[in-house]
């Protein structure tokens, strides 16, 4: 007996996308087949038909109850983006099953500290399925590089490091002899980079030269994050890769030079993948001169038109491999507090609309597969993180996690649509072409008709593992 079965449904697989029969017994799927060829009774039954069926989502980049620095709050303490609880809420109302969230920013605590410390935050809190990258910032001691490989071993073998933000108190750069010391030491034990590249002189140098000259207005916040220093400094930490023999995920990249940085890289059999934020396929710098301008802003920066459009057609093609959010969820007191190129601060409510951004602008607008779709919003990150196959794939054997999606809506967000804990929204107003009707986690129910359904916060730490392969060439 199954004690799920998903009906009729249009589900997407890596092999095709074919109406059939999900029967799921405890948290794994057991079974597909032909609309009614799975044999026996189940206990529940979810009719899927006319909607596609996709694993859950994965959202790769997120930042859950981090604090915010002062510099970007107008210098009120004691800020923190918004809770685990609420934001992981978000996200299985916008089909997202499995988050990957950070441990602290900057601080000289060392790595397997902040790690036990972040699951501990998260434990008894998250909505759903949770893992860690590993922030290393500053000057990095040699007792934080002999940690890695233990931090590995204990399933969390992805690393972020900081090219630039050495305002910041206390400062995040990683100067390039660092980085190269933890691309070694991370390939040694089988993990994998994640780097937020822009190359920090040039950012330094432009943003003193702005302020002298008082050109400091948000919406020039383009010229001192710039294409210029994202391909600088994609194409500097490509080159330590190699020399390291390191894998490589590059967060948020924002402009058409890092997106070619990264596709030249992929071409030459470089393990090279690359992300991009579902706001960077919609909005531009000209966005930034609206009056709530700062509202749109995530670091980098948004680019030009130009940058938009290429981000979205290698994202639909596949130089880009997956879809993200860069999740940092403020009230809109403390996202517009700032309005200078100095003090703007990060982030925004994305976290639940980043699918339904996603299918818009890649298979309605672009043409691409629902296949396609589900690589970049989760299959693609579950295979380059290091939680393939128990995630990211409708397969026998695997999680079942599935986002039942209505293909056929169309819906003007709102701010009342969401779930997130904030006062803001920079998706007001955007006409979605897919609205997730029903998330299914781990074989449960979550989220029905518009309300959460399962409310233990029953998420789970995943521990994960990256695959030799994807270490070895670049797979998805």
């Amino acid at each position: 007996m199954f004690d799920l079965l998903v009906k009729d449904g249009l589900v997407v697989t890596p092999e095709q996308v074919a109406e059939m029969d999900i029967g799921v017994v405890g948290e794994r799927i057991a079974a597909l087949g032909k609309p009614g060829s799975l044999p026996g009774e189940a206990r529940r039954t979810l009719n899927a038909k006319g909607l596609a069926v996709v694993p859950g989502g994965i959202e790769p980049h997120c930042h859950l109850a981090l604090p915010v620095p002062e510099i970007w709050t107008g210098g009120k303490p004691g800020v923190a983006a918004q809770s685990v609880e609420a934001g992981t809420r978000a996200a299985l109302f916008g089909g997202t099953t499995t988050v990957l969230d950070f441990t602290e920013f900057g601080g000289s605590r060392l790595p397997l500290e902040t790690i036990e410390t972040r699951l501990a935050e998260f434990k008894g809190k998250a909505h759903t399925d949770f893992a860690f990258h590993c922030i290393l910032s500053g000057a990095i001691s040699p007792k934080a590089i002999s940690q890695l490989g233990e931090a590995i071993r204990s399933g969390t073998p992805t690393f972020k490091i900081f090219t630039t933000f050495s305002r910041l108190n206390p400062p995040l750069t990683v100067k390039d002899g660092h980085l190269l010391a933890a691309m070694q030491e991370v390939t040694k034990h089988g993990g994998m980079m994640v780097i937020h590249a822009e190359d920090d002189e040039l950012v330094e140098y432009t943003l003193d030269k702005m302020v002298a000259e008082k050109q400091t207005a948000g919406h020039l916040l383009h010229l001192v994050h710039s294409k210029l220093s994202e391909d600088i400094a994609f194409r500097k930490v490509i080159r330590l890769a190699k020399h390291a023999g390191a894998p490589v995920y590059f967060v948020h990249t924002t402009a058409k030079e890092g997106a070619v940085a990264v596709a030249e890289a992929r071409a030459q059999g470089q393990p090279v993948y690359a992300e991009a934020l579902h706001n960077y396929l919609v909005f531009t710098s000209e966005n930034y001169k609206e009056p709530d301008g700062p509202k749109y802003h995530t670091y980098p920066a948004l680019k030009l038109a130009e940058d938009r459009d290429a981000l979205g057609q290698a994202a639909a093609s596949g130089a880009i491999s997956t879809i993200a959010t860069d999740e940092y969820t403020t009230r809109k007191d403390v996202k517009l507090s700032g309005r200078t190129i100095e003090d703007v601060c990060g982030g925004h409510n994305g976290i639940e609309t980043r699918m339904m951004v996603a299918y818009t602008e890649l298979v309605a607008k672009r043409g691409a597969s629902l296949q396609r779709f589900a690589e970049v919003a989760s299959t693609n990150a579950a295979r380059i993180l290091g939680l393939y196959p128990r995630k990211g794939v409708i397969a026998p054997g695997s999680d079942a996690d599935l986002a039942l999606l209505d293909t056929g809506a169309k819906k003007k967000l709102a701010l009342a649509d969401l779930h997130a804990d904030t006062d803001y929204s920079i998706w007001e107003g955007y006409e979605t072409r897919m609205v997730p009707v029903t998330t299914v986690l781990r074989g449960k129910v979550v989220v029905e008709k518009g309300r959460l359904v399962e409310t233990a916060k029953g998420g789970q730490f995943i521990p994960r593992k990256v695959a030799p392969e994807v270490r070895a060439r670049p797979v998805c």
